[in-house]
Order: C-alpha cells, then sequence, then structure tokens
C-alpha cells in the first residue's frame, strides 16, 4: 500500500530531523537545552562584535564621543561616513581594484585548478602521478620570502598587478579537492561521452563541470575571499599608493599610518570621526563575503567532504 503525502507534510518532513538510529539513546531535555544555550552565545559572540563595528560605522561624532569610542546602542543613523568614503576618492578607487582583481584573480585560479584536478584525475594522462607528487611536495617545502620576491622581481613582476595574482593563483589543497570530486564521477559515463565522440574539454565543459557544480561552488568562494582578504603581496610588491587595494587601505586607516586627503581634511574639522571612518571601511571589506558565503552554505557538506573523501 503506498502512502501519499500532502504538500504540507512534504515541507514539514523536509525540515524535520532526520530518524536517529536505534542504537542511538534519545537526547534528554537538558542536553537539548545545553546544546541550544551553547549555540546561542556561539552566535552572539559572533554578531555582537559585527553589530558593534556596523553601529559605529553609522554613529555621528558626537554620538561616538559620548560613547567614549566604540558604539553598542545606535543614537539617530547617519551614513557620513559610507558618503566620504565613496566620493570618489582613494577609497573608491580600493574597492574597484579589489574588485577587479578577485574576479579576474578567482577566474584564472579556477580555470588553472579545473584542467590540473581533471588531468590529475584521469588515470591514463600522461606523467600524471609524477605531477601529483611533485603538486603534494610543495604543500611541505617551500623557497620562502626571499627568493620568491627575488623571481617576481626578476621577471618584472613588481608593480604590477599580476604580481597580486600569479604568485598564489594556485592552491594545492583546493587542486586535490576538486581532484578527488572528478575521481569519483562515473567512469562509464565518461566512456560513453568519447564513443559518441567527444574530446577531452567537452567532456570536461559539458559532463565532468555540470556533475561538480557544488565543489567548483565551494573552491570559488575561497578563491574569491582568498584574492579579497589579501594584503601581504600588495605590501611587498606595489610602491604606488595608487594601486592598493582596500585591504591595504584599511590598514592604513585602522593604523592611522595614512588618510586620504578628503577623508583627513574632514577628521581634522570635525565633521567625521576617524573611527566611523574605520568601521565603514572594516564593513566595506566584510560585506563582499557576508552576501556570497549565504549561496555557497548549502554546497559546502557536499562539496567539500565529497571531494575530499573520493579518491
Amino acid at each position: 500500500m503506498t502512502t501519499v503525502m500532502t504538500k504540507p507534510a512534504r515541507e514539514l518532513s523536509r525540515w524535520a530531523a532526520p530518524p536517529r538510529p536505534s542504537w542511538e539513546e534519545q537526547p534528554s531535555r537538558a542536553g537539548v537545552a545545553g546544546k541550544g544555550l551553547v549555540l546561542a552565545l556561539a552566535c552572539l559572540g559572533i554578531l555582537f562584535p559585527l553589530w558593534i563595528v556596523v553601529v559605529t560605522s553609522l554613529s555621528s561624532r558626537k554620538t561616538i564621543n559620548e560613547a567614549g569610542g566604540l558604539v553598542m546602542v545606535p543614537k539617530g543613523i547617519t551614513f557620513i561616513a559610507y558618503k566620504e568614503l565613496l566620493s570618489g576618492g582613494q577609497v573608491t578607487r580600493a574597492a574597484i581594484i579589489s574588485v577587479l582583481i578577485t574576479l579576474v584573480g578567482t577566474l584564472f585560479s579556477m580555470a588553472v585548478s579545473v584542467l590540473c584536478a581533471y588531468g590529475l584525475s584521469r588515470t591514463g594522462s600522461l606523467g600524471h602521478r609524477w605531477i601529483l607528487m611533485i603538486l603534494l611536495a610543495t604543500m611541505f617545502f617551500s623557497a620562502g620570502l626571499i627568493p620568491t620576491y627575488l623571481l617576481v622581481q626578476s621577471i618584472g613582476l613588481t608593480d604590477s598587478y599580476l604580481a597580486l595574482i600569479l604568485p598564489s593563483a594556485i592552491s594545492v589543497f583546493n587542486i586535490l579537492v576538486l581532484r578527488g570530486f572528478f575521481t569519483g564521477i562515473s567512469q562509464e559515463l565518461i566512456d560513453s561521452a568519447r564513443i559518441d565522440g567527444a574530446g577531452d574539454f567537452r567532456i570536461l565543459w559539458q559532463i565532468v563541470m555540470p556533475l561538480s557544480r557544488a565543489v567548483l561552488a565551494v573552491i570559488t568562494l575561497f578563491y574569491a575571499v582568498g584574492y579579497w582578504s589579501a594584503w601581504f603581496n600588495a605590501s611587498l610588491y606595489l610602491n604606488d599608493q595608487d594601486m592598493m587595494p582596500l585591504q591595504n587601505v584599511m590598514i592604513q586607516l585602522v593604523q592611522k599610518q595614512q588618510a586620504p586627503v578628503g577623508l583627513g581634511q574632514a577628521i581634522r574639522t570635525g565633521q567625521l570621526s576617524g573611527l566611523a571612518v574605520q568601521m565603514a571601511v572594516m564593513v566595506m571589506a566584510l560585506l563582499p563575503v557576508a552576501v556570497l558565503s549565504p549561496f555557497v552554505q548549502r554546497h559546502f557538506k557536499k562539496g567539500m567532504l565529497t571531494g575530499a573523501i573520493k579518491g
């Protein structure tokens, strides 16, 4: 006899907790309450500092002075800090530079990583074992900072945006995760495509990548966050202040080393609070990651765990 579930029942079953195995003990009320309390405290510990940063960035100089620094309770909201930051000065230019570097760098890293992982996942590819061993060796041994800097300098990449992409373009860990996922794809499916006349690039584009959307989304997020948050390469290889990305400008503002001309004048005349500017830059730096993460969150379990276990 077949049981037909109604739509409300299907919705309820989708959100309900999965059934426990018979050998597992049912949790007590104290255990459930304790778990909820721990999760609530963890969420509070994460969200409370973010709340302070956002509220302080939206507070006026008077409110910040009355609070003696960071503001926890908002007293009027003003967007003057964001208006000054986005008025076309150094911060706006730095934000555009960071966005372009993130887009170009992520696209380049994903292209190279996917091609490398697909080649290494095919056991019949030329020299795949030796290439895999060389890649694994780079995870444990590196040349060091000074040889890397000398190499970048010798090929003329200093004071170039390529210096922010090429030295850190490839992550061997991400390649291994992609390779593990690609290895788990049915070989019979690939063989049938070859019988129909498909080449390697067509198999990768039309078969392997559509079946690997979860792991591709996760690895893309990893690369994008890495490029967006990177600051060390820019401080090492760039000497022109106008070429600095957003993270480096944020460090300068937070450490009060150097402020853009318009912002510095507004802070000195009392129109703007330096602390509000610092918090506003932090919000701008965190905003893209906070917006993108929820859309990729559902892929983390399937993409990372499956890709790491297979192969």
